[in-house]
C-alpha cells in the first residue's frame, strides 16, 4: 500500500519541484511588505546589490506586486526586443500615470491604443529629424543666453551651474512647445513658479504610492501622507498653464514671435484635421497629456541633469577636460560660439557625452512594464500581470561589459560601434527596442550644444571647499524623482576666456 502511494506521489513531488525551479530567484520576504524593506534610499543601487546575489533575473514582491528586475544586457534584450509584445503595456498607477490619469476619458485608457497612437504621433511629428532641426535656432539662441548669464567678466565667484542648466533646458522646451517665452506670453506670474512646478511633478512621479502596492487600503495611506493631495495640486497647476496656452493659440489674432509652428500648433492642427487615434479623435486632454508627459516631464530635468553630470565629471578629470576643450577650440567656435553644424566635428566631445550617459543615465530604472502574456527569460517563467523593471544603471556599470566600469573614461568609445540608440543592450540610457525614448535626437543635440559652448567660452575651476580642499560631491540625490541627479548643486568658477585674451593683448 505505501509503495503504491509513493509511486503516485513521487511524480507529483517531482513536478512541483520542477515548477519551483523555473521561478526566478528571490530574496526572503516579509508578510505584507514583501521585499519593499530591502529597497534603500537609492533603489537602483539596492537592486544591483540584490542582483549580484540572486542573479540578473530576480523576482521581488513589492507589496502585492510581483516584480522581475532585469540586470543584464542579455536579459534586457529578451524583454525589450524578443518579448516586446508580451510586455508592451504599462501599469496604470505608476510613473507617468499618476499625473496623466487626470486626463483620461472613455477613449484614453492608460497605455492603451489611444496612448500608443499618441506615442506614434510624437515619433513621426513632434520629434522627427525635420521637426527637431526646425527648432535649431531656439537651441542656439538659448545657449547664447546661457553663456551671457554665466559670464563673470573677471569675477572669481562660483556659479550655481545646476540652476543655470535647468533654466536653460526649460527655456528651450517652453519655446518649442508654446512658440513664445513666458514673458512674451504674458505668463510672468507662472514663470516665477515654473521650476517649482516641474520639480514637484518629477517628485510625484518618483514618490512611493501605497495604493500601487497595497490594494484596498493603500489609498488611505496616500491620503494620510499627502501624496494624493500633491498629485491633485500639481496637476491643477500644470493644467491651468496648459489651458491658458491652448486658449492663446486658438486666439485668431495670435502672432508668432519665433515665426515657426510650435508643438501646440502641430497638435491643434492634427485635432482640427480630425485624425483619429484608435477609435477617437485627438482631444484637448490628449494634447495636454502629450505636452506634460513628452515635453516637460521628459525633457527639462533629464537634459539639465546630463549636462550637469558631464561638467562635474570633467571638473574631476582635468585630463579629459583639457582634451575636450582643445578639440572644441581647435575645430569649432571660430565666431565665438559653437553651432550645431560644428558638433559633428567634435568626436571626443561625443565620447564624453556617451560616457556621461553610461555612468549617469537620466533614468536609472526604465519605466516599468507590465506583462500581458506568459513567456520565459533565461529559462524562468514570467507570468501575466508581472512588473518588469530594467536596471539600466546597473547594466551600464557592469564589469562584464565595461572595463574599469566605475571610471570616467570616454576613450572606451573610441573605434567602438556601441551607441545609445537602443540596439546595444549594455548601453540603454534612452531605453531600447521599439519603445525607446522618442526625444533621443532632441536630447543629444541640447546636451552636446550646451557642453561644447560651456567648454569653449570658459575655463572651469573647482571652488575651495569648507576645509580648503578641491572636492566635488558626486553623491546621487535620494528621494522622489525619476531623474538621477546630483545630491548637491554643482558650483564651479568660470574664467571667461574672452577676458583673459583681452588682458593678454
Amino acid at each position: 500500500m505505501w509503495f503504491a502511494l509513493l509511486l503516485v506521489l513521487l511524480p507529483l513531488l517531482l513536478l512541483l519541484k520542477k515548477d519551483r525551479k523555473f521561478v526566478p530567484p528571490s530574496p526572503p520576504k516579509l508578510p505584507i511588505l514583501g521585499n519593499l524593506h530591502q529597497l534603500g534610499i537609492l533603489p537602483h543601487s539596492s537592486l544591483r546589490d540584490l542582483s549580484s546575489k540572486y542573479g540578473p533575473v530576480m523576482l521581488l514582491h513589492l507589496g502585492r506586486l510581483p516584480t522581475v528586475v532585469i540586470s543584464s544586457a542579455e536579459a534586457a534584450r529578451m524583454v525589450l526586443k524578443n518579448h516586446d509584445l508580451n510586455c508592451c503595456t504599462r501599469p496604470s498607477l505608476v510613473a507617468l500615470g499618476r499625473l496623466s490619469y487626470n486626463y483620461l476619458d472613455i477613449s484614453f485608457s492608460p497605455y492603451g491604443d489611444y496612448w500608443r497612437q499618441l506615442r506614434k504621433l510624437c515619433v513621426v511629428e513632434l520629434f522627427s529629424v525635420k521637426r527637431v532641426q526646425s527648432y535649431r535656432f531656439i537651441r542656439e539662441e538659448e545657449v547664447v543666453s546661457l553663456i551671457h548669464s554665466i559670464s563673470p567678466f573677471g569675477s572669481s565667484s562660483p556659479v550655481n551651474l545646476t540652476e543655470k542648466l535647468f533654466s536653460f533646458t526649460a527655456s528651450i522646451i517652453v519655446r518649442m512647445a508654446f512658440g513664445k517665452t513666458f514673458q512674451q506670453s504674458g505668463f510672468n506670474n507662472i514663470n516665477d513658479r515654473f521650476e517649482e512646478m516641474v520639480r514637484e511633478a518629477m517628485g510625484v512621479l518618483g514618490s512611493f504610492s501605497a495604493s500601487e502596492y497595497f490594494p484596498y487600503v493603500g489609498w488611505i495611506v496616500d491620503r494620510l501622507t499627502g501624496l494624493h493631495g500633491r498629485i491633485e495640486r500639481i496637476f491643477h497647476k500644470l493644467d491651468g498653464l496648459f489651458e491658458q496656452v491652448i486658449d492663446d493659440h486658438l486666439n485668431p489674432g495670435r502672432t508668432r514671435p519665433d515665426g515657426h509652428e510650435d508643438i501646440v500648433e502641430v497638435l491643434l492642427r492634427i485635432q482640427k484635421d480630425g485624425i483619429e487615434f484608435g477609435e477617437a479623435p485627438l482631444t484637448k486632454n490628449g494634447i495636454k497629456a502629450v505636452i506634460m508627459v513628452r515635453l516637460f516631464l521628459a525633457g527639462v530635468d533629464t537634459n539639465a541633469a546630463t549636462v550637469n553630470w558631464a561638467m562635474a565629471e570633467l571638473a574631476r578629470n582635468p585630463r579629459v577636460m583639457k582634451k575636450t576643450q582643445d578639440e572644441v577650440r581647435t575645430f569649432a567656435g571660430k565666431n565665438g560660439r559653437v553651432t550645431e553644424d560644428e558638433i559633428d566635428q567634435l568626436q571626443y566631445l561625443k565620447m564624453v557625452v556617451k560616457e556621461t550617459l553610461r555612468l549617469h543615465p537620466p533614468a536609472a530604472l526604465l519605466l516599468p512594464r507590465e506583462t500581458m502574456s506568459y513567456f520565459r527569460i533565461n529559462g524562468y517563467d514570467i507570468h501575466p500581470k508581472t512588473l518588469i523593471q530594467v536596471n539600466v544603471w546597473a547594466i551600464c556599470r557592469d564589469p562584464r561589459y565595461w572595463q574599469n566600469a566605475e571610471d570616467f573614461f570616454p576613450e572606451r568609445f573610441s573605434d567602438s560601434s556601441i551607441d545609445f540608440r537602443g540596439q546595444h543592450f549594455q548601453f540603454l540610457p534612452f531605453g531600447g527596442g521599439r519603445r525607446s525614448c522618442p526625444g533621443m535626437n532632441l536630447a543629444t543635440r541640447i546636451v552636446e550644444l550646451a557642453l561644447a559652448n560651456l567648454l569653449l567660452c570658459f575655463d572651469w575651476k573647482i571652488p575651495l571647499g569648507m576645509k580648503g580642499k578641491l572636492v566635488i560631491d558626486m553623491e546621487e540625490a535620494a528621494g522622489p524623482s525619476l531623474t538621477v541627479s546630483k545630491k548637491t548643486a554643482l558650483h564651479l568658477v568660470p574664467v571667461d576666456r574672452r577676458s583673459l585674451e583681452d588682458h593678454m593683448e
